[in-house]
């Protein structure tokens, strides 16, 4: 069974989740953040799925109940959506990642899975987790914990897998100074990437001990894991052994878009010619909710006023109407009329571009109006004083600073 945690709010991403959970916004056109990781279990193979929520879970629960109601029980197969719904005490919310698993324990007893797969649905990557599984069983290891490759003191940021020279982790660290480096490579860390393999028996036993300890923050980062390291047997999967690339793919993708730059960086990459993700790769999809919508439209064709996109993804029901388009991502339905332009533009869906306007390095939330003339990405002192703007100088516009704007 595959356990998706998808409660938290991601408050660095700042007004993007003032309506929804970091898990539900949006990413490349058309996808959840959250679609990664259930997809990656739907082609691993794993076709039992619970997904907690808790923050702000109107527009993620929505979309999961969309796209991903496929799954039959008369074939085996289940999707459950476990918002906190106080079932332990009327009083208790999800207090954090392991007691947002604690408080279902019942539900996950009634599928009788032999394994758990943990994973946060909050990271953009492509991952087989049967690749993760097979090793687990192995190894005979009481948790496996995924782990990333990441150049020593960029470690800092992480929480830190020290090993031995068989990958048993040794000492868990969360955010160290000095992180460990990994036998052999004095250069690199094993950063841990919150995906976690247990034997389902053990699990409860964990959860159960954890929730009856004084102290504790219910957390599998800072509690559980840190206690089977030295307690039991931890080990360390490598993301380099499983991680899913299409011969388009130069690396292995891992990111947490997790703030406005990273988030904004993440999409404008999937303008490159080969990008670093592939978002075409048929033989790992990205599965989703899809609207019905009609093909995207591209119209008038005169000096000063041609419908054109380059080096851009557009989405369905999209008009790009005398309109210029570059090096941007445009979600679904999005209306740009004449005169206006786009140039390293995140666009979420339903957003409607005035004519006129000039829009540069900014990021709209859904259904954003920007009004006739509306100059954003020129004037960096003005641009601070209406809208989010970050120290790498993107502009996150929400409908709310719009229409506090004095035009």
């Amino acid at each position: 069974m595959a356990y998706v945690l998808a409660g938290g709010r991601g408050s660095r991403l700042k007004e993007l989740t003032d309506t929804r959970a970091k898990p539900a916004v949006y990413f490349g056109g058309k996808s959840r953040i959250i679609d990664f990781a259930l997809s990656n279990a739907i082609n691993s193979g794993i076709r039992r799925i619970g997904v907690a929520t808790q923050y702000k879970a109107h527009s993620l629960i929505r979309h999961l109940q969309r796209g991903w109601n496929f799954l039959r029980p008369e074939r085996n197969e289940s999707f459950d959506i476990l918002p906190a719904s106080q079932r332990i005490s009327e009083f208790q919310w999800y207090e954090g990642t392991a007691d947002a698993v604690y408080q279902n324990i019942d539900i996950i007893a009634e599928s009788a899975p032999e394994y758990m797969v943990i994973l946060a649905g909050d990271h953009i990557y492509k991952m087989d987790y049967e690749i993760m599984l097979r090793q687990h069983c192995e190894s005979g290891a009481d948790v496996t914990v995924a782990c990333m490759e990441v150049p020593r003191m960029e470690a800092v940021a992480f929480g830190v897998m020290h090993v031995d020279a068989n990958d048993r982790i040794v000492d868990f660290v969360e955010k160290p100074a000095d992180p460990p480096s990994i036998p052999g490579q004095p250069d690199v860390a094993l950063a841990s990437l919150g995906i976690y393999v247990f034997n389902t028996k053990l699990l409860i036993e964990e959860l159960r001990r954890d929730a009856s300890t004084e102290g504790s923050s219910r957390d599998f980062g800072k509690d559980i894991i840190p206690y089977l390291v030295r307690h039991g047997h931890a080990h360390a999967h490598r993301f380099s052994a499983s991680c899913v690339r299409s011969p388009e793919e130069p690396a292995a993708y891992w990111r947490d878009v997790g703030t406005v730059d990273a988030y904004w960086e993440a999409n404008i990459d999937l303008t490159d010619v080969i990008p670093q993700l592939d978002l075409y790769d048929r033989e790992w999809p990205l599965w989703t909710y899809s609207e019905l919508t009609p093909p995207a439209k591209f119209v008038h064709d005169e000096d000063g006023r041609r419908g054109q996109a380059v080096s851009s993804l557009v989405a369905g029901d999209t008009i790009i109407s005398g309109a210029n388009v570059h090096r941007s991502l445009v979600s679904t339905g999005v209306r740009a009329h004449s005169y206006s332009s786009l140039d390293e533009a995140v666009v979420l869906p339903y957003c409607k571009i005035g004519r006129h306007a000039r829009l540069r390095k900014v990021v709209l939330d859904r259904g954003v109006i920007i009004p006739e003339g509306l100059i954003v990405g020129e004037d960096p002192v003005l641009d601070g004083h209406r809208f989010r703007r970050t120290d790498k100088g993107v502009c996150l516009i929400t409908q709310p600073m719009i229409d506090r704007l004095e035009l």
